[in-house]
């Protein structure tokens, strides 16, 4: 007698439930996913409790809104800062600091931001004022600021370069380009930058200037 169909079939092993620290950690990655992907104005916080693969209600449980979530998606991701290079001369510290922003640019947490930058309207974007500057702009500016007082110091910088001005310069440069442009911020293009623009703005005055 075939008793095949009798068998009970083996049990499946049940997906282990995520709890705390582990869960918030799927859905703020999945948040960042789905920036990177379907942008501002397509993520739902339904799309991201599919991505972290729970329940809408654990979403909202911690997060009650989009703006909510997604502030704390960016402050969990973006990277930390790391310290200033010392190369030993201006330009190659002020290249290798555009290598590290083009990378964060190009990276899921860049691409999430760059979402939230260029999607939302202006009183969105005033939510997440506060992460884009302290997380983004200010740390950068405050490295560049250590380059050119470094260079300063060294005599390859003229004394009033130290102004928030030439700090900008970078920062607004890479984003404009990116958006504008669809640049991605080739070495060469990061070179031509450093040597057309920031060290022609840095370089000491010559006799007579």
């Amino acid at each position: 007698m075939d008793t095949s169909r009798w068998t009970a079939a083996p049990a499946q092993a049940a997906t282990p439930r995520r709890r705390g620290a582990v869960l918030e950690r799927a859905i703020l990655d999945a948040t960042l996913e789905q920036l990177s992907t379907v942008g501002w104005n397509g993520l739902t916080m339904e799309g991201v409790a599919a991505g972290a693969q729970t329940g809408k209600a654990a979403v909202y449980r911690r997060w009650p809104s989009k703006e909510d979530l997604v502030a704390h998606a960016l402050e969990a991701g973006l990277p930390r800062v790391e310290e200033v290079p010392d190369l030993g001369s201006v330009r190659e510290d002020l290249l290798a600091l555009c290598r590290r922003a083009r990378d964060a640019m190009f990276s899921l947490p860049g691409f999430a931001l760059r979402a939230v930058i260029h999607e939302c309207d202006p009183a969105q974007v005033e939510r997440f004022h506060s992460v884009i500057f302290e997380g983004v702009v200010e740390p950068m500016i405050e490295q560049l600021r250590e380059v050119v007082i470094r260079g300063i110091g060294r005599g390859e910088v003229r004394p009033d370069a130290d102004n928030g001005y030439v700090f900008d310069a970078v920062p607004a440069m890479m984003m404009y380009r990116s958006k504008m442009c669809a640049s991605e911020w080739s070495d060469q293009e990061l070179e031509e930058m450093i040597d057309r623009l920031m060290m022609p703005l840095l370089r000491q005055y010559g006799p007579g200037s």
